[in-house]
């Protein structure tokens, strides 16, 4: 019918690398509202954190022939969302002026190739969560929604240092009074705050030199954090923080600036200075800098439920994920049934689990 717009209208095309990606869809870029879905961090996913074997595909969904969506994916032994190790969020990127239904149903019609397509790392409230669902299924796909990772979290705006630390838990409050005050009485030791490419290499040697000495596993991607500091520092963004005793440098945090909000990527510290409990003395003095001196609106914990974020952030949000399973590719039925099968499963845990015995009346429970 004439006039009447239609799903023909939208069209995927697939982009090898993020540099190919025509002049046009800048306009998406403009859109991003995370330091995850900007220019700078695919390319050094791309350089820095591709995994052996896999190769980039930047579908590109396009509407009468102007940029309407952007979903980076990765082909490797399948369709995945392109995330990696570092990754806190991931979110394709939507047009304003878009029908967001029509776009991942789109994106979906080019997943059917596929007998599934895993997106991960989205964030629970995206406010397209719902219409990339319809059009997922609109597309023909079985979506099947699953849990990925928590983020703790924290809105400080306008407390400052001291109003932020009366907030939290009691032990922890004390613990940071006394350890700052004993960090204060080391002679030798110093707090170093590179927040530009102004000293940075100096940091990033001091970086590699105490992760090394951490408890911390050996980075899957052993070039990856310098170059996303080297190019946080360009956009002067970068806060990474060095604690040191002398002229050793004992704790290491990394941590971006960007939009009001304070994110921590990486830390780290030496466990031969555990005694001085440096964790926690450059948390505090990297939190005290961010809050009286950045003036963030919020902290951001990044990926994962470490029991040691819910002292410094007070909430949690859920990353999930999503399984686009294509139900007449024969893997997919598979895959199809196989989820069908846990679930039930799990109810049937949950009816045969015996009930609690009922505690007396009076009894405090």
């Amino acid at each position: 019918m004439p006039g009447t717009p239609s799903a023909d209208l939208f069209a995927a095309e697939s982009h090898a690398a993020i540099d190919t990606l025509p002049a046009d869809c800048d306009a998406l870029f403009a859109t991003a509202t995370s330091l995850f879905a900007r220019r700078a961090w695919w390319r050094i996913a791309v350089s820095d954190a591709l995994p052996a074997g896999a190769r980039p595909d930047f579908v590109l969904i396009r509407r009468g022939g102007r940029p309407a969506g952007l979903f980076p994916m990765l082909r490797q032994a399948g369709l995945t969302a392109f995330t990696t190790p570092y990754t806190c969020l991931y979110t394709p990127l939507i047009a304003a002026d878009a029908d967001p239904v029509a776009v991942c149903r789109a994106f979906g019609r080019y997943c059917k190739a596929n007998a599934s397509t895993r997106l991960d790392a989205l964030p629970l409230e995206w406010p397209y969560r719902d219409a990339a669902i319809a059009g997922f299924r609109a597309a023909g796909l079985a979506v099947r929604p699953f849990d990925h990772f928590g983020n703790w979290h924290e809105t400080v705006n306008g407390l400052g240092w001291s109003g932020y630390l009366a907030n939290r838990p009691g032990a922890l409050r004390e613990t940071v009074r006394r350890r700052l005050r004993r960090a204060e009485r080391v002679a030798d030791a110093r707090f170093t705050l590179i927040t530009s490419a102004e000293g940075l290499e100096d940091g990033l040697a001091w970086f590699e030199s105490v992760y090394a000495k951490s408890w911390k596993e050996p980075e899957p991607f052993p070039n990856f954090n310098a170059a996303h500091m080297r190019a946080a520092a360009a956009d002067g963004i970068i806060r990474l923080g060095i604690w040191s005793v002398g002229e050793q440098p004992v704790a290491v945090q990394f941590w971006m600036v960007e939009h009001g909000q304070a994110t921590v990527l990486k830390l780290a510290h030496d466990e031969a200075y555990k005694a001085h409990s440096p964790g926690t003395v450059l948390t505090a003095l990297m939190l005290r800098h961010l809050m009286d001196q950045d003036c963030v609106d919020s902290i951001d914990f990044g990926r994962g439920d470490d029991p040691y974020k819910r002292d410094w952030a007070a909430c949690r949000r859920q990353r999930i994920g999503l399984l686009l399973i294509n139900p007449w590719a024969p893997l997919g039925a598979i895959q199809l049934a196989r989820h069908g099968l846990g679930r039930l499963r799990g109810r049937l845990r949950r009816l045969l689990r015996p009930s609690p015995p009922t505690p007396p009346p009076g009894a405090v429970t």
